[in-house]
């Protein structure tokens, strides 16, 4: 129902709009100034997308959650939309994404919305892998972090004295 309500209000608010700035200053000094906002409005979006990315590279990089950079790179490329649409509406929230703070309140408003399930880096989850010594499939190249010096070592299973007790969590993993 929203998503109706924006097809339908948004043109007609843009419809408004440049009948009412068209009457003010007149037909060639409007289409100049939706012109000029969608020249201004590109480089300004290819700009703040060069900071999203370096942002996003630092935080690969680094390996902490890139889910805000993410966003900020999805709310940039969103405004780039909106300002390369016609109109002066699309253009004032398009500028208004292009702003950091006003998308870093964004960005609040909506991760207290919405629940992560799973987060995961890397080519693959770590859970359920075999390793070197396993009978099973050898890990691929990047399932390492640290493909250093070897280790070599002994281990020996112990069993419980109780064959019906049951392991701890501790011991299993979690499920």
């Amino acid at each position: 129902m929203y998503l109706f309500l924006a097809f339908l209000m948004v043109p007609l608010i843009e419809i408004g709009l440049f009948i009412q700035v068209g009457g003010a200053i007149g037909l060639w000094p409007t289409l100049a100034i939706v012109v000029l906002t969608a020249i201004l409005g590109t480089s300004l979006v290819k700009s703040q997308g060069r900071m999203a990315l370096g942002q996003m590279r630092s935080s690969f990089q680094t390996l902490s959650d890139p889910a805000e950079p993410l966003a900020h790179g999805a709310m940039i490329l969103f405004a780039g939309a909106l300002l390369l649409t016609p109109g002066f509406f699309t253009d004032a929230v398009g500028f208004a994404l292009l702003m950091p703070p006003v998308r870093v309140a964004a960005y609040r408003y909506l991760s207290k919305k919405i629940t992560v399930a799973q987060f995961q880096m890397g080519p693959g989850s770590m859970q359920g892998r075999h390793y070197p010594g396993d009978t099973g499939p050898r890990p691929t190249q990047g399932d390492f972090r640290d493909q250093g010096e070897v280790i070599d070592g002994e281990f020996e299973e112990i069993r419980p004295k109780n064959p019906s007790a049951r392991p701890s969590k501790w011991v299993d993993g979690p499920k």
